[in-house]
This record gives structure tokens, sequence and C-alpha cells, in this order.
């Protein structure tokens, strides 16, 4: 099983990551898209965190991770 997450990385108040993830993202991925979408976030302050609000974006990325069962 191929399992794919879309990650936001933000920082926060006290300068700590809070990240965003996003089950089974559209690819390829778009960086202009992703980009607009994380400024909407910190514009609108929808999120907030025990360390505060979101102030700034640290990264985006696509994490993959492969499952494979073990029978026993």
């Amino acid at each position: 099983m191929n399992l794919k997450k879309l990650e936001l990385k933000f920082l926060n108040e006290e300068n700590r990551t809070v990240t965003l993830t996003l089950d089974e993202p559209v690819e390829p991925a778009d960086p202009a898209l992703i980009n607009s979408v994380m400024d909407t976030i910190l514009l609108e302050n929808c999120f907030t965190t025990s360390g505060g609000d979101l102030v700034a974006k640290k990264e985006a990325r696509i994490v993959e991770r492969n499952v494979f069962d073990v029978e026993i």
C-alpha cells in the first residue's frame, strides 16, 4: 500500500513548527496553488496552536510511505 500526504508546515508565535496534513494530494503538485493556500491560511488566521497563531510559512512537501503487510 502506498500512502501519500501533503504536509504544510508553518511557524507559530513561539517559532515552533506546526504541520497541517492532507491525505491523498493531487499530483503533480501545483507550487503556486499550495503557496496561495498557505498565504490564505495565514491571512485568515483560521488555526491557532498552544504556541499561538501561525505567523509564517516554513515549507510544503509530499510525504510518501509504503506499507507492506506481513503474514503472521
